[in-house]
């Protein structure tokens, strides 16, 4: 019996270092109006908050994009983007302007966010008062001291002397002045789009953890934390919070820590900030079918990612995922009811990586070849198998 299917929502991460969730969500839709040419297609590609995260949220939202020039992590002009959706909320990319992709080799102990308070600045010039911040991928350990410093506030050494704080400086803070931070701020609301829950410092925390992504070797790493502790000690001894241990303080070097004390953000889960933003639950109502995708399908996958949160409010409608390579057993997808395409079956994953439009454009054939003849039931139960 084939099945007729009315709404198809369309929302893939992107494959990393393949193809952005917009092009991924364009092929699916292809695939899907082919076979159901009268059917509703709601795009919806996803970002994590790291880099491409301003080009698929404005496409799938509505707004503009923006151009400001900012300083790099390594203290070079350059251009960066910013977003303003179409209801007024800013969306800031810390990849745009300090990302790890925009310095010139890695730099642990000097990369600087002052770029990304820039950036901020930028967005409030524009009228912007709520903000949604997206800060994967970043190439600093300054605990969000660059920003602060861009947005006004000022750092003082043992002899009262001025200065902005890197991850190779945090340790020479004696005093912060909030005084003169720009007065918008406190007109603001900041989201920041988190999902890891490390703190400040420590073996869980920013140096540790991600330090040496960022080429910092095992004694830098140690500096790198020892600053981070004192950073959250000047903190405590300031303003009377532990902002140091506040899950996702030590995010994108302690970024998350800087983001709570210098502009009271709220952290939140990435992916539900996401959904949020693009109206998922609303989109939901007489969908027939949702249609997800990522290049690695693993038990992160369920833990705090996006398709976590796409499955959390899914209820009886089926998901499907199309995803470059499946590292969980059957066993986990049948638990989550999620019936699984590989781009990579019957190939390597290299040559499905090297030509990911073909081989995505061919799991969406089956998928929708699945879904033609039946491939859930009148419940809208998933089949609960890999398809490999």
């Amino acid at each position: 019996m084939r099945c007729i299917v009315k709404k198809v929502i369309i929302a893939p991460d992107s494959f990393k270092g393949s193809l952005s969730s917009i092009l991924v969500a364009d092929i699916v839709a292809e695939e899907v109006l082919e076979v159901f040419p009268d059917c509703t297609v709601v795009k919806m590609p996803i970002a994590d908050g790291g880099e491409g995260s301003i080009d698929t949220i404005i496409t799938t939202i509505g707004g503009n994009i923006y151009e400001a020039e900012v300083l790099s992590p390594d203290d070079r002009l350059i251009s960066a983007s910013f977003g303003i959706a179409a209801d007024g909320t800013a969306i800031v990319e810390m990849a745009q302007s300090s990302g790890i992709t925009k310095q010139k080799g890695l730099n642990p102990m000097t990369s600087s966010t002052y770029g990304f308070g820039q950036l901020i600045l930028a967005a409030l010039n524009r009228g912007a008062r709520d903000f949604t911040l997206c800060i994967g991928g970043s190439a600093t350990t300054d605990a969000g001291c660059g920003m602060a410093a861009a947005l006004g506030i000022v750092f003082a050494d043992r002899r009262g002397i001025a200065f902005t704080p890197c991850g190779g400086t945090l340790n020479e803070i004696m005093r912060i002045d909030t005084s003169g931070i720009d007065k918008r701020i406190k007109e603001s609301k900041f989201t920041v789009m988190c999902d890891v829950d490390n703190p400040l410092h420590g073996t869980s925390g920013a140096a540790h953890v991600y330090g040496p992504q960022k080429g910092a070797d095992s004694d830098q790493v140690h500096t790198l934390d020892e600053g981070l502790q004192h950073f959250g000690t000047i903190l405590y001894e300031q303003f009377g919070m532990d902002y140091a241990s506040i899950p996702g303080a030590g995010a994108a070097g302690g970024l998350g820590a800087g983001c709570i004390a210098f502009l009271e953000a709220n952290l939140v889960n990435g992916s539900e900030a996401i959904l949020k933003l693009c109206d998922y639950k609303k989109h939901l109502v007489g969908a027939d079918l949702i249609i997800t995708g990522e290049g690695r399908l693993d038990m992160q996958s369920f833990n705090g990612k996006v398709l976590s949160g796409i499955l959390r409010e899914a209820g009886d409608i089926p998901v499907f995922s199309i995803c470059g390579a499946c590292e969980c057993d059957d066993a986990l997808l049948r638990e989550h009811g999620l019936s699984v395409f590989e781009t990579s079956e019957g190939i390597s994953v290299e040559e499905s990586i090297a030509f990911p439009a073909k081989y995505i454009k061919i799991a969406a054939k089956k998928v929708v070849e699945v879904v033609r003849q039946g491939g859930y039931s009148a419940l809208g139960t998933p089949t609960k198998r890999r398809i490999v």
